[in-house]
């Protein structure tokens, strides 16, 4: 027996992270494999039976879980980000998320006959959204700024607001059904308040100072961070029932906003355990679904997910948009789109089962509710959403910007002239140095690995079409060529030359090497053109006339020109590569490199380019002119 639970597990896990693959390559929600992966191995074939391959940890292993994920999506709230969002974000996390509460618990309360209590607490649960379902959502329907947005930091801000208030509630079903009057029911939530806040925020405090203090090596960080949770969650639980939840969250806030705290490499472990975790659980909760409760349910659980999806949503929306700068169809948008995710599926199962044991029979009809809804929003939005956006004009027209790999001085001189020409672009560093100069020349800009979860879930990409490697490093841009390939296209993802790969002979560079376009023309690599910069080279734009001519140009300037970009009148961008040469006509608009004229070539190195020579491969300036 428990060899054979140890293949099913393992066939689970290996499903859950295929449906994960799957979902990024057609660029659809995981949930919607991972669901359907759930139904066919349990209630349909009946492979997969998660009482019987859990036992009784069933309930642990999903307390625990819900815990790390809640954890890991409070790692992500910082304060700082929260002070600048428009005023609509944080009335669609506060009165819109009462108004979906409200209008859904009664609803549901007259549509299936729930007791007020168990309606209250599904109105809690469906409050939430998540960026596990939005993120992709937004890449596939390309929205607005605005509305992308609003959506992102909604989804971000509400997993915590949702859990809380569902622990709230099931304290108050928990203290009625044990026929508590209301003080001592507003005592019990002060208690768990106030366990949830001070245990969340000490434990949190000292765990910083174990890391200001340097007295946990480097290997151990993760690990760590993980036996924290997991202990102070529960040690919250034993003080007061369910108190765990608020506890981790807040946890996970005060380590967000505290200075140097490695966030990032935290948040690069426990994104990676939460894939994981969402992926087996979603499936052994799918396959836990009866389809007789879908039958007790009825077609009155159809009114249910009308009533959110076309009166609680859209009027949550308005009443948070008012007095705003949105337009209609910003606002219409916005109304229509709010899939439910993984969250809502585990609390929903978490709570079901601890009222199923308090004698509320209809607890368990909790679960194939709440899937109902989470099937049916994200369904129809994913195939809905992109043709309304369009339909509204507020989709982003064909993504022409570009994602630049790399926030060197080279990155920030090429970002900043396809600025002039309104392409949008966004910088991508590991390096906070060179991605605080990023700002400060006002290039928008994202700081940690841009191959990674974190980046998947929280990196820009709405207007993004074209991918530029100029990291000093050849595996840096090679791995985001091949990670952005699918993304954006093959025929849109370059990598500048390294000096080392320019003298790897062509018949021993690699196959993959070749699926990407190299940037600028033979011979020019990131320390040529950084070496031209520190000589007083500069980005020019020279807009081509019927007397000024491509060739005319090129004359003037004797050679010491290096062409990256050709804008042609009706705004194509052609870039200039190894194989792609453009012949740019009258009325087109060069971006090139030229070299200083008269005094300008005794310019003085600034400490930025010494900074960035220091990384590269210190070519001299004297090869860059050949180039």
């Amino acid at each position: 027996m428990m060899a054979d639970k140890a293949l099913v597990l393992s066939l689970v896990v290996f499903a859950g992270i295929l449906c994960q693959w799957l979902a990024w390559r057609v660029k659809l929600p995981a949930i919607l494999f991972l669901l359907v992966t759930g139904i066919i191995g349990g209630p349909v074939l009946g492979w997969l039976d998660s009482d019987v391959l859990f036992g009784d940890l069933l309930f642990s292993f999903i307390s625990l879980s819900v815990a790390i994920i809640l954890f890991e999506g409070s790692l992500t709230l910082q304060f700082h980000q929260i002070r600048d969002l428009r005023r609509v974000i944080r009335n669609m996390v506060s009165i819109g998320a009462l108004v979906t509460w409200l209008i859904t618990a009664v609803t549901t309360r007259y549509a299936l006959a729930f007791p007020w209590e168990l309606a209250f607490l599904f109105g809690a649960i469906t409050i939430v959204t998540g960026p596990t379902v939005i993120v992709p959502m937004l890449r596939t329907v390309r929205p607005s700024a605005a509305v992308a947005n609003i959506l992102r930091w909604e989804g971000i801000v509400i997993d915590p607001i949702g859990a809380i208030m569902a622990v709230l509630v099931y304290e108050f079903i928990i203290l009625g059904a044990g026929g508590n009057a209301v003080g001592s029911t507003l005592l019990s939530f002060a208690q768990m308040l106030a366990i949830g806040l001070v245990l969340g925020s000490v434990s949190a405090y000292l765990y910083a100072t174990l890391h200001r203090l340097h007295w946990l090596p480097e290997f151990l960080h993760n690990v760590t961070t993980l036996a924290v949770v997991i202990t102070v969650f529960s040690v919250s639980n034993a003080l007061h029932h369910e108190s765990g939840l608020l506890t981790v969250t807040v946890m996970g806030m005060w380590l967000a906003n505290t200075k140097n705290m490695p966030i990032a490499e935290i948040l690069d472990f426990k994104e990676s355990l939460s894939v994981l975790l969402i992926s087996v659980l979603f499936i052994i909760l799918a396959a836990r679904l009866d389809f007789e409760m879908f039958r007790r349910l009825g077609w009155a659980a159809l009114l249910v997910f009308l009533s959110i999806q076309f009166l609680s949503r859209p009027l949550s929306v308005m009443i948070s948009a008012f007095g705003s700068t949105l337009t209609w169809p910003e606002r219409h948008l916005l109304a229509w789109i709010a899939p439910r995710g993984i969250v809502a599926a585990a609390i929903s199962a978490f709570f079901a089962i601890r009222l199923e044991e308090s004698g509320y029979e209809q607890a368990a009809l909790l679960v194939p509710l709440t899937f109902m809804v989470i099937i049916g929003t994200v369904a129809l939005q994913s195939a809905t959403a992109g043709f309304i956006a369009r339909r509204l004009g507020v989709a982003e027209p064909e993504p022409r910007g570009f994602l630049i790999i790399g926030a060197n001085r080279l990155a920030r001189e090429v970002g900043k002239a396809l600025q002039k020409h309104d392409y949008r672009v966004l910088l991508a560093d590991t390096s906070w140095e060179k991605i605080r100069l990023a700002r400060m020349e006002g290039l928008p800009s994202y700081y940690g690995q841009p191959v990674s979860e974190h980046a998947d879930r929280h990196l820009d990409l709405v207007g993004i079409g074209h991918m530029l490697g100029l990291s000093p490093q050849e595996a840096f841009n090679s791995l985001a060529c091949m990670h952005y390939r699918l993304e954006l296209g093959y025929n849109n993802v370059y990598a500048l030359q390294t000096e080392k790969e320019r003298e790897v002979s062509e018949d021993r560079k690699t196959a993959s090497s070749r699926k990407w376009a190299l940037l600028f023309g033979k011979g020019v690599t990131y320390s040529s053109l950084l070496a031209a910069l520190h000589d007083g080279w500069s980005i020019h734009s020279t807009k081509l006339t019927e007397n000024f001519t491509y060739k005319t140009f090129r004359q003037r300037y004797e050679e010491q020109v290096i062409p990256f970009f050709a804008l042609t009148p009706d705004s194509t961008l052609e870039i200039f590569t190894t194989e792609n040469q453009p012949e740019p006509e009258a009325g087109w608009t060069l971006i090139s490199l030229v070299a200083p004229t008269g005094d300008d070539e005794e310019e003085a190195v600034d400490s930025n380019t010494a900074s960035d020579m220091a990384s590269g491969d210190g070519r001299s300036c004297s090869q860059a002119k050949k180039a």
